[in-house]
């Protein structure tokens, strides 16, 4: 008789591998010869072997088959239905619908009114079918390599593309159960708005109905910080105490164990669609139910459980083995089941904690460097503390209270008053831990090789704890590779400037040989405008926070020597709060006077709190650093008017020139060339003033002579910069030019006398 005990992890490693041949290229398949070749190592078997082989291209067929329905374009107008995956957030709804075939498809819809958002607000949209028209648009590029990139967002959830609705008319209902099940869902989290105190309502709605739309930004990122954002997921561990709480209940009432498991069996995946149905609520409900049905027919391995789950999830939605939280989810819980013998062999609940922490971790860092860039080192000690807190304390008091509000609202009223100062005060603790400096590990986003060597040593410390090694050499085993990593993107003799590509607006990195220093020229930036207080979205879009910060960090830099300010206009200073927030500053630049304008005023408070000295800087101020000279020719002036008072920067070393304008126009650019008559054959040029008509005029361009200029522009600005005329200025005198709102993000890079030239759209 065949055995399949603790053989179930190939098999799910031969369907991995045929998922992600299907969405990427058939010749991945190949990567089953060194497996197979693994497994005979293994002395698996001959059948086992081939087993592994036919299940591997057995999906791959079925897998190609699945794919092929996202071939054939979604004709508008259609009928669409929605899921539970939405979002209202300001005057915009923005979610998943399925068309008639089951395909689903990323929709957004912008409300017309704020009666019309309220009625949407109150009622649940899963199951709501719809005859939407409206277009087909291509998801927006990633502005850097760094970036969030929405094409890859929809790859992972099996999505059509994007639908922007222009009208659309109610149909009908769907009956479905999951439709109904979703349905109590928004009904669950009404509830908990409209009886739980306003500091409560995100926590327990995160933690019983898996909804995290609520949990305030600053908090998410404390969370982040200190390595815990897992414990506002509901996880295994999560699933585990809700099906303890609800089974042990059950023998309580006197109801028959095998009864009892049989109505958990039916329970848990209504639990599991309530709570959002994320993919480390399914991996949980199914380990838990599979083992469940073990205990009834004959044991089977926790291994086989999680195996046998991820295939079963994989058939169903071959795309997921792209999620972020599907791949932590599984390689979490696998390291915990396979070092599970090495944990228990400590009696201490301390010691067993840290090392839960330490090898979940570990099997997943060099994941968590390849999606987020850092790692929290922080998390190795809190988690020992909050995991338990977390499960055992707070997540049974939220379900105790959402209990109660449906029972009687005076017992209820009285355990918050009784919770919610206890849960202030943690607030303020996590506050506190998080503010402590240098938890975070940004080494930024290793090169696919150093992740391959990361998981190589990985593996190797976890031979060696199975074996019985000693600690040092599990630490050498992991600290020489964690190396490598760290200094794997810094090794470099260039010197690099990108342009980063923030829209309508400035933002340069200069980055010295091996990043020795690094400056940062403007943050980029958005014109608010007022707008009616509906319209307004409760995270509203933030380049310092969502642009140029992802790029820092996924390039490994976590200082910036100088920040460098050229102006208080909101294109080139209103990011400047988030990136120093975010990233350690030696110190800042701007023009003489410009703080005094109402955009500076955040700013100068970061800096004030985190001690950031702040330069005026004037013409002639310089700096060396290695062989590069950086001096400051503009203005020569104490007296802030605007744009023609940026700072204007020249950078040198050898026979390379780089000149950086700010905002500088016509007026600024003759006394600049008159002032410094060997500015002349510039090799990188950052246009004055975004390439507008009343800069870059003909005798600069003429005196100057760019080999290249880059214009920092936003995609069909409202501006029209850069200008045409500008444009064809330069044309005419044989200039070469990049706009970052046609390329993307540029990067120029000197490799001695070699000057390269990179755009976001690989060219």
């Amino acid at each position: 008789m065949i055995s399949f005990k603790h053989k179930w992890i190939y098999y799910a490693l031969s369907i991995l591998v045929a998922s992600i041949a299907a969405h990427e290229s058939v010749g991945l398949l190949f990567l089953l010869l060194p497996f197979a070749l693994f497994l005979h190592f293994k002395k698996l078997g001959r059948i086992h072997v081939a087993g592994t082989a036919l299940i591997a291209f057995s999906s791959f067929i079925y897998f190609a088959h699945q794919l092929q329905q996202f071939d054939e374009p979604l004709l508008l107008p259609a009928h669409l239905t929605w899921t539970d995956e939405y979002k209202i957030n300001g005057d915009t709804l923005r979610g998943f619908m399925k068309d008639a075939k089951g395909r689903s498809v990323y929709v957004v819809y912008n409300f017309n009114s704020e009666s019309e958002k309220l009625n949407y607000q109150q009622e649940a949209l899963a199951g709501t079918r719809y005859l939407v028209i409206g277009e087909v648009a291509e998801p927006s590029k990633p502005s850097h390599d760094y970036a969030f990139d929405m094409k890859n967002y929809l790859k992972s959830k099996g999505s059509l593309g994007i639908v922007e609705i222009a009208a659309w008319e109610f149909v009908g209902h769907s009956r479905s159960i999951p439709e109904r099940i979703a349905k109590q869902r928004f009904n669950v989290k009404q509830h908990i708005e409209n009886t739980f105190p306003p500091s409560l309502v995100a926590e327990a709605q995160a933690l019983i109905i898996g909804l995290q739309e609520n949990v305030d930004d600053e908090m998410t990122r404390a969370y982040q910080k200190l390595g815990i954002t897992h414990l506002f997921a509901i996880s295994g561990l999560h699933i585990a105490i809700v099906a303890f709480i609800f089974y042990q209940g059950l023998l309580r009432l006197g109801v028959r164990r095998e009864f009892a498991s049989i109505v958990l069996l039916v329970i848990l995946p209504i639990y599991a669609i309530l709570a959002g149905g994320a993919p480390s609520v399914w991996r949980a409900v199914l380990v838990v139910e599979l083992m469940m049905v073990s205990r009834l027919v004959g044991k089977m391995a926790a291994d086989d459980a999680l195996s046998i789950s991820f295939i079963i999830f994989v058939c169903l939605e071959p795309w997921s083995v792209f999620q972020i939280g599907f791949q932590l989810s599984y390689l979490a819980t696998a390291s915990l089941i396979y070092s599970s013998q090495f944990i228990n062999r400590y009696s201490s609940w301390i010691v067993q904690s840290f090392l839960i922490t330490f090898v979940s971790q570990l099997l997943v860092y060099p994941l968590l460097l390849f999606h987020f860039y850092e790692l929290s080192l922080s998390s190795f000690i809190v988690n020992i503390f909050f995991v338990p807190l977390f499960s055992f304390i707070i997540l049974p008091i939220n379900i105790l209270l959402l209990g109660t509000s449906y029972i009687a609202e005076s017992p209820t009223d009285v355990l918050f008053l009784l919770y919610e100062p206890f849960r202030h005060f943690l607030t303020l603790f996590i506050n506190y831990l998080q503010s402590i400096p240098f938890q975070m590990w940004n080494p930024g986003k290793p090169a696919i090789y150093l992740i391959v060597v990361a998981y190589i040593s990985v593996f190797a410390a976890f031979y060696i704890l199975d074996v019985g090694g000693k600690l040092k050499k599990v630490l050498a085993v992991l600290i020489l590779p964690a190396i490598f990593v760290h200094f794997g993107g810094k090794l470099t003799n260039d010197l690099i400037i990108t342009f980063i590509n923030v829209g309508q607006g400035d933002c340069i990195v200069i980055e010295l040989p091996f990043q020795e220093e690094v400056y940062l020229i403007d943050t980029g930036g958005v014109l608010r405008f007022n707008e009616e207080e509906w319209k307004k979205s409760s995270n509203p879009y933030e380049v310092g926070r969502d642009i140029v910060v992802p790029f820092l960090k996924g390039k490994g830099i976590h200082k910036i020597d100088k920040l460098i300010l050229t102006h208080s206009d909101s294109d080139h200073v209103e990011g400047a709060e988030e990136v120093v927030q975010e990233i350690r500053i030696g110190e800042i630049h701007i023009t003489p006077g410009s703080y005094k304008k109402d955009v500076m005023n955040d700013l100068l408070t970061e800096a004030k709190e985190r001690n950031i000295p702040i330069v005026e800087q004037i013409a002639n101020a310089s700096w060396q650093v290695e062989g590069f000279t950086l001096t400051y020719l503009w203005p020569n002036e104490t007296s802030y008017e605007g744009n023609n008072d940026s700072l204007v920067l020249y950078l040198t070393t050898g026979n390379f020139e780089g000149l950086f304008m700010g905002d500088v126009e016509m007026a600024g650019e003759e006394s600049i060339i008159q002032q410094y008559p060997y500015i002349s054959n510039i090799d990188v040029l950052k246009a004055g003033h975004h390439g507008s008509k009343t800069s870059s005029s003909e005798v600069f361009l003429e005196r100057s002579k760019p080999a290249i200029t880059v214009f920092s522009a936003g995609r069909d600005n409202r501006y029209g910069h850069p200008h045409q005329e500008v444009v064809e200025r330069f044309q005419d005198l044989g200039l070469s030019t990049f706009n970052t709102g046609k390329v993307g993000t540029v990067e120029v890079r000197l490799d001695g006398e070699t000057i390269e030239v990179k755009t976001g759209n690989g060219k």
